[in-house]
């Protein structure tokens, strides 16, 4: 039985919307269809666009702050980019020399910057860390689910039978490559299709005779008829949209990248009138274990060409929504398993590590850069990486109720009890009427002494005033302990962590209420 349910959830990764023409032979498709409530339901006609940055980002090879340079030499000298060439961007802080596009979208006020995202207990392979990102469960689970398919299953658990119908007539998520996203896995199917070309997205050829035997492969075979039949009545509606639709940015004429072509293939999708909310598309090639950069020419290299492949796709996609008129209703967010470790190796590259910057743009993202850039000292472990800010299912809970119009208690449902809701969108562009946003303290300051430390550390928390959670991390990310510290009130208030029991090494403090999320590191002695 286990085989047979990864069976079907593999050929819904790889079968959707194939090129090859193709005749069905009879067999009954779906069950009655029935009402159900449209994907644009009237209220919101949003749209989210998924920039899954695969093999991990190299964050501080990214977004520089002009404060933590020098240190960056020392740790990782032999990758880093001159100084004078980095794009200033805003106050300290500057691009990569290859992310003039991404920079436009700043300047243009439709981009925004989360630093530091990730979870705790940070995986660092490539499978389980992608599988968190995507179901965003917690390190510690395994969810078959991803967290878009659990968005839909909350009004559309019967899917596929029945769907498409006269409510439901489009595609519900759409992933521009020949595998389907596992951030639509729902709990029967996932929810996305793949495209490689909206002009022809072809039909799916399934040829059987006679009754449909009572055992596993009839099973089998009745789900690749379904599936092939909801695959071939989805064509119809993406192909008449691609017709209908339009580019109008110049931006497009000189890029013949892959992820160009997908977003502009997005974009004239939006315009055409397709009713799909959610589409994902994919750049693979940042796992720069070696030659992330060319010896002696390190604005050059593998980073240097996806950088500006992404920055550019990016800026040409949000030029051309402008341009249709449809920039209102869409926004975008990069995603990325883990960052890289602070310290470079001697291949020139760098190894897996945990948090990252994450990049959401559109014109009703708040243009601001949300946390604090990574402090980087000399005393940084070999498999030290940057440590988490935000938690990733944060921004994940906040798109679902602020942008794709769910309930707190529905966001709950479909990630966990926690979530926080970030201010990450522009005033008049959404209705948000949470009590229970995360407004940040940006000029708040945790102190910590000593620091060195053999075995007791204080931690002021003097300037906070609601209930807190400190935790401490190691350098690879690890929950090592927590403390809950309930209202304070009063001049001082000093928390005693006792770490003499700690390994000698790096850590980090952790401290997150309703107004703060801040990282501190220290080193146990």
């Amino acid at each position: 039985m286990k085989n047979e349910k990864f069976s079907r959830r593999d050929f819904i990764k790889t079968s959707a919307l194939a090129s090859i023409p193709i005749t069905l032979s009879g067999f009954p498709i779906f069950a009655t269809l029935r009402s159900s409530t449209s994907i644009f339901d009237g209220d919101n006609d949003k749209i989210l666009v998924l920039v899954q940055l695969q093999g991990g980002n190299d964050g501080l090879a990214s977004i520089y702050h002009a404060d933590q340079y020098a240190n960056l030499q020392a740790v990782r000298g032999n990758i880093l980019i001159p100084e004078n060439t980095i794009l200033n961007v805003h106050n300290a802080y500057g691009f990569h020399p290859s992310m003039q596009g991404l920079k436009d979208v700043w300047e243009s006020e439709c981009l925004g910057i989360i630093q530091n995202v990730g979870y705790p207990n940070q995986n660092r392979s490539h499978f389980r860390s992608t599988d968190i990102w995507n179901s965003a469960s917690s390190a510690e689970e395994f969810d078959s689910t991803g967290w878009i398919g659990r968005f839909y299953d909350l009004n559309h658990s019967e899917y596929p039978n029945g769907y498409p119908n006269g409510d439901c007539p489009h595609p519900f998520a759409l992933t521009m490559g020949k595998i389907v996203s596992e951030t639509c896995q729902g709990v029967n199917a996932n929810y996305s299709l793949s495209l490689l070309d909206p002009f022809n997205p072809g039909t799916a050829l399934v040829s059987a005779e006679g009754n449909i035997p009572a055992n596993c492969f009839g099973d089998a075979l009745t789900f690749v008829n379904d599936t092939v039949a909801k695959t071939n009545a989805y064509a119809s509606v993406i192909s008449e949209a691609a017709n209908a639709g339009n580019n109008l940015s110049a931006k497009w004429d000189s890029l013949e990248t892959n992820l160009a072509q997908k977003l502009k293939h997005v974009a004239r999708l939006i315009s055409g009138g397709l009713q799909t909310k959610i589409y994902v598309v994919q750049l693979g090639g940042f796992d720069t274990h070696d030659n992330q950069v060319v010896d002696g020419a390190t604005t050059t290299g593998r980073h240097d060409e996806l950088l500006r492949e992404l920055s550019d796709a990016i800026c040409a996609f949000q030029d051309d929504l402008n341009l249709l008129s449809v920039s209102n209703r869409v926004i975008g967010m990069t995603y990325s398993e883990f960052g890289r470790r602070i310290r470079s190796n001697s291949a020139f590259g760098t190894d897996h590590g945990t948090a990252a910057p994450q990049f959401l743009f559109g014109s009703c993202i708040d243009n601001q850069i949300w946390g604090d850039h990574p402090e980087i000292d000399t005393q940084v472990d070999i498999e030290e990486g940057v440590t988490m800010q935000f938690d990733f299912r944060d921004v994940y809970g906040t798109i679902l109720k602020d942008w794709l119009g769910l309930k707190t208690d529905e966001v709950k449902n479909v990630l966990h009890e926690d979530v926080q809701i970030l201010p990450l969108f522009k005033p008049g562009c959404v209705q948000t009427t949470s009590t229970d946003q995360f407004y940040p303290q940006k000029d708040l300051q945790i102190q910590l002494w000593p620091n060195p430390v053999n075995s007791i550390l204080q931690v002021d928390l003097s300037n906070l005033s609601a209930p807190t959670r400190i935790r401490v991390f190691d350098a690879l990310g690890a929950l090592i302990a927590t403390h809950d510290v309930g209202n304070l009130s009063g001049p001082q208030h000093i928390l005693a962590l006792d770490v003499s029991s700690y390994p000698p090494g790096s850590y980090f403090i952790h401290v997150e209420n309703s107004r703060t999320k801040k990282t501190k590191k220290f080193i146990k002695v």
